[in-house]
């Protein structure tokens, strides 16, 4: 094998870094008690600093320990003059700590982005994408989803085998008639998804088709949730409201029955429930339902109703209606109300001890025009793309 020359202006650069005389271990230690955007600009600071940012497994352990002060993450897209998008990150247990990262997008697209997954959010505006890291405020383009169709269903997961993070994108035709050649009427549980695309974050990144054994059709304005190495998605599948998951390893996707129930056939968003796949159902009743798949590969559901609290004297009015939003992972409901917006808030509430904390985010909601998009349980990254 042929030896490399070190070159000298390389080594006098080592001389003159003072980062160089301290040992790694202090210098991680420090690296890990800062936030991420003061991580992701020291990587310019020194060569050596630079090398242990970049490094997967640092990366790792910062997420590890950002696991164990799960965030709230608030994506704000701006409009007027003062076009802009903005993440706000939140600890749970000091709401009122936060933490203000803009980033300035095209200001004519209100991306609407996917849940985060470790500390990656992606976001989309028609066929354009992007992927970044709202802790640091950096983003990257993605190439344009191929297809000239407006109803696009796109999840963002993590690949843990081959340590990757992909996005899944579906499109369907958009039929100008519901009347077949021979005159048939085709309803609308007869119209499937079709350009199953994934790509993969990287350097040669593209979009591959892949195929769908599972003739079905997502559904327009639900979101999918990233889970354990599959993406889950609701979908009418053999005319039938039915889960999909989507395996990011294998690239197959499987179809999940529903129990019979007849309001699970008609409502209900997907929620990571405790660490299980859920769908929560708000019924007229103003009462939960919550249906943990229990077992995927048994079809095994389990039912909870959860009565929310009735709030009255919020900002003077007499009574707030709310509506589920979230979940956090120790089981406590996230609601919002119906109605008002300024300033911006929303409840956090246990359903076992029954208290209910008021979370309340100042600079926002002023515009009834601002996209404001609330994430839970957010992992902040230091990852550089």
């Amino acid at each position: 094998m042929k030896r490399v020359k070190r070159s000298k202006k390389g080594d006098e650069r080592n001389v003159n870094d003072p980062f160089m005389n301290l040992p790694n271990d202090m210098i991680i230690k420090i690296l890990m008690t800062l936030p991420p955007k003061s991580i992701a600009r020291l990587r310019f600071a020194s060569k050596h600093l630079s090398l242990i940012i970049l490094d997967k497994e640092f990366i790792q352990w910062y997420m590890n320990r950002s696991s164990t002060q799960p965030r709230y993450l608030i994506s704000l897209h701006r409009r007027g003059d003062m076009k802009m998008q903005r993440f706000q990150s939140l600890p749970q247990d000091r709401p009122y700590n936060h933490v203000k990262v803009s980033y300035k997008m095209d200001p004519n697209l209100p991306y609407v982005f996917t849940p985060p997954v470790r500390g990656l959010i992606c976001g989309r505006d028609g066929t354009k994408m992007k992927v970044g890291n709202p802790s640091t405020g950096q983003f990257v383009s993605l190439p344009r989803v191929k297809t000239r169709r407006q109803d696009i269903l796109s999840v963002f997961g993590y690949e843990p085998v081959n340590d990757v993070y992909k996005v899944l994108c579906m499109t369907v035709v958009s039929k100008r008639s519901n009347m077949t050649r021979s005159g048939n009427v085709v309803s609308w549980e007869d119209i499937v998804s079709e350009e199953h695309q994934v790509i993969t974050l990287g350097a040669k990144e593209k979009w591959r088709m892949v195929e769908c054994k599972y003739p079905h059709r997502h559904y327009s304005g639900y979101e999918g949730i990233y889970k354990d190495g599959f993406m889950y998605y609701l979908a009418c599948y053999k005319k039938k409201r039915s889960l999909m998951s989507f395996d990011l390893s294998s690239e197959d996707f499987n179809v999940i029955k529903l129990p019979e129930d007849k309001m699970l056939q008609q409502f209900g968003e997907l929620v990571d429930h405790v660490g299980k796949i859920t769908i929560a159902n708000q019924t007229y009743n103003r009462n939960v339902d919550l249906w943990v798949l229990e077992d995927a590969n048994k079809e095994v559901w389990s039912k909870f109703v959860l009565v929310p609290p009735v709030l009255t004297n919020m900002y003077g009015m007499r009574r707030c209606d709310i509506e589920l939003i979230g979940i956090l992972g120790t089981g406590k409901m996230i609601f919002a109300t119906l109605s008002s917006r300024n300033p911006f808030f929303f409840f956090c509430c246990d359903p076992k001890s029954k208290k209910v904390r008021e979370i309340v985010i100042r600079g926002i909601g002023e515009d009834y025009y601002d996209t404001i998009q609330v994430f839970f349980d957010h992992v902040e990254s230091c990852m550089v793309l």
